[in-house]
């Protein structure tokens, strides 16, 4: 069993060559393996700022608080450390790597956390599986990571690089935007196969309840003003399609 804790996290970012300001103001959260966390709230609430500071992005400072994995503290890890210990980040915005296959850059990142690099043909058979599942054309593994890839196709990729990484808590920041039904539907079934097979604790934060017609919720937390103001279960998601976020809005500032 995995324990993912966050204690008390206050994170500042950076908005200027040296001015800094705070975004987190005392977050506490439990996410156990197998679980999964939905992390709804209004734009500007600090869901993605939380995402970032906990993998280790320079833009952003835990200035207190304790993130926890398995009673290890996170934030003395580098960002590598923090991968090979489990913890994934899957971005937003994943960015173009040209000149980088695809490939090899799954290769070389399975090699970075498993701490051998896998035999080639194994892998091989391994990622042509991972991709079938997620409908990816085989053709891709031998393009640049991302390059000319539509948002679609992208998270796909976050999602291939999960299920090969098989972390112990995957953070999931809007994987759903940008999606159509059918990528919807395809990347959602993706996050289900790798928490089930690999036991793993999700974060998924999101604005809409749309993905969590296909990626069930154990708990959902409403996020505003730089903390959790409201938790509850799946029944809280549809509270939040129908009234919106207005009432939190008030509690978080």
């Amino acid at each position: 069993m995995t324990k993912f804790e966050l204690r008390g996290v206050r994170a500042d970012v950076l908005i200027g060559a040296e001015e800094r300001e705070e975004i987190l103001k005392g977050v506490d959260l439990t996410i156990n393996s197998g679980e999964t966390h939905a992390i709804m709230g209004p734009n500007g609430s600090g869901k993605s700022t939380l995402a970032y500071a906990i993998a280790g992005h320079p833009k952003y400072e835990i200035t207190d608080g304790e993130v926890l994995l398995d009673g290890e503290n996170v934030l003395e890890m580098s960002v590598d450390e923090r991968a090979r210990a489990g913890l994934f980040l899957a971005m937003q915005y994943p960015v173009e790597v040209p000149g980088v296959s695809m490939s090899n850059f799954l290769r070389s990142s399975v090699t970075a956390v498993r701490g051998e690099a896998p035999k080639l043909r194994a892998f091989s058979k391994e990622l042509q599986g991972a991709m079938k599942g997620l409908a990816i054309d085989p053709v891709f593994a031998a393009r640049g990571v991302n390059e000319g890839f539509s948002g679609g196709e992208k998270k796909r990729h976050e999602i291939l690089q999960l299920e090969l990484l098989k972390p112990k808590v995957a953070i999931l920041d809007e994987t759903d935007s940008g999606l159509d039904v059918d990528a919807l539907r395809v990347v959602s079934e993706g996050i289900n196969h790798a928490k089930e097979t690999h036991e793993m604790g999700v974060m998924l934060i999101t604005h809409y309840t749309r993905i969590l017609n296909y990626v069930k919720p154990d708990h959902v937390h409403v996020f505003s003003g730089g903390r959790i103001v409201e938790s509850g279960g799946p029944e809280l998601a549809d509270s939040l399609e129908a009234e919106g976020y207005e009432r939190f809005v008030k509690a978080g500032a």
